[in-house]
């Protein structure tokens, strides 16, 4: 399989992924961010999709891009924004 170079191509990839962790931990998701956990709670599935983001992406548009990091705030806790937080 071919490395992802184009730019919309690896943003779609990661909010795909990020659509995924969202999807199959939503439970762990409402918990953590009511207690102000979502980093530590989710570390290892955050891990496992970046590293997957990772080895689908080439190296150089990796390097260069935010597109993971962008994805996990605008699929994942925007998304969650109706739950009550101390951190919102």
């Amino acid at each position: 399989m071919a490395l992802i170079e184009a730019p919309e191509q690896a943003m779609r990839l990661a909010r795909a992924i990020c659509s995924d962790i969202s999807l199959y931990n939503e439970e762990k998701i409402v918990k953590s961010i009511q207690q102000d956990t979502f980093f530590d709670a989710l570390k290892d599935e955050l891990a496992e999709g970046r590293d997957h983001y990772r080895s689908r992406v080439a190296p150089d548009l990796f390097g260069r891009t935010n597109f993971f990091d962008r994805a996990v705030v605008d699929v994942i806790l925007k998304s969650k924004a109706r739950i009550r937080s101390k951190i919102w």
